[in-house]
């Protein structure tokens, strides 16, 4: 990308900034402030900003100087590898709440394109890195979230490799199923209503299948009552038990934390 669409990119950024307030942040429970004291997050608002990026956009480009680091706040985005001759791989997703950047790295190691319109919490990064060592609380929170995303990483590594075409639709399913759960802090006993994030493509992409494949498993899990559609992005699932088992996974109802 050249520094003129760079430049233009970041000035976009910018003229959609948005102000939010902390004690209406509904992702202040799962973000790497939930531990936070007052004090703290006082401290916080001092070095931060909101920064909302279209459906589409890049929030940073791989190999890019990155002066800042933060939290997804609402919407998603995907992570995204491209080798020497050009091929792409998504390498991951951020939901609400997952954290952008690391501090002590001045680079972005991974392309980040915001797949609906997005808003994030963010830092300026050399601020934050000085807080980490005097703020126990955000370091011990940072490092529970990391944590959870080798975890997760490791239990993508076996969805990938080992698990069928239907049984990656419904892990994913019952990923972005439980996280929308604890983010709106609900318990997975009852139906579980929310509106997929991605499209088919996006999906097939991230899953290494093909369109076809994805649709089909989509349609034969509708089909066997596992889960209700309404048009391509409203899901309902009605037994979260069902649907782990359809995943391959245990059916003991546990949240992702």
């Amino acid at each position: 990308m050249t520094q003129i669409n760079r430049g233009n990119a970041m000035l976009n950024e910018r003229s959609l900034a948005v102000s939010q307030d902390c004690g209406d942040c509904p992702i202040r429970h799962r973000a790497v402030c939930a531990r936070c004291e007052s004090d703290e997050l006082q401290a916080l608002e001092e070095i931060k900003y909101y920064r909302k990026y279209e459906a589409g956009s890049h929030v940073i480009w791989s190999g890019d100087r990155m002066d800042f680091v933060g939290s997804v706040v609402s919407g998603i985005a995907t992570l995204t590898q491209t080798m020497e001759d050009g091929r792409t791989q998504m390498v991951g997703l951020l939901l609400p709440s997952d954290f952008v950047g690391r501090p002590g790295r001045t680079t972005a190691s991974y392309d980040v394109t915001a797949t609906t319109d997005m808003v994030m919490c963010c830092f300026r990064r050399a601020p934050f890195e000085q807080m980490m060592t005097r703020t126990p609380h955000i370091a011990q929170r940072l490092l529970e979230m990391t944590l959870d995303e080798l975890d997760a990483a490791r239990e993508w590594m076996l969805v990938l490799g080992r698990k069928t075409a239907r049984e990656k639709i419904a892990s994913l399913l019952s990923i972005i199923a439980r996280r929308d759960a604890t983010l709106n802090l609900r318990g997975t006993d009852g139906p579980l209503v929310f509106d997929l994030p991605l499209t088919r493509e996006a999906m097939a992409d991230y899953l290494g299948l093909t369109l076809e494949t994805v649709s089909r498993q989509i349609s034969a899990l509708k089909r066997d009552g596992v889960i209700v559609l309404e048009g391509k992005r409203h899901v309902t699932i009605p037994d979260m038990g069902r649907l782990m088992e359809e995943a391959g996974d245990d059916a003991d109802g546990g949240l992702l934390v």
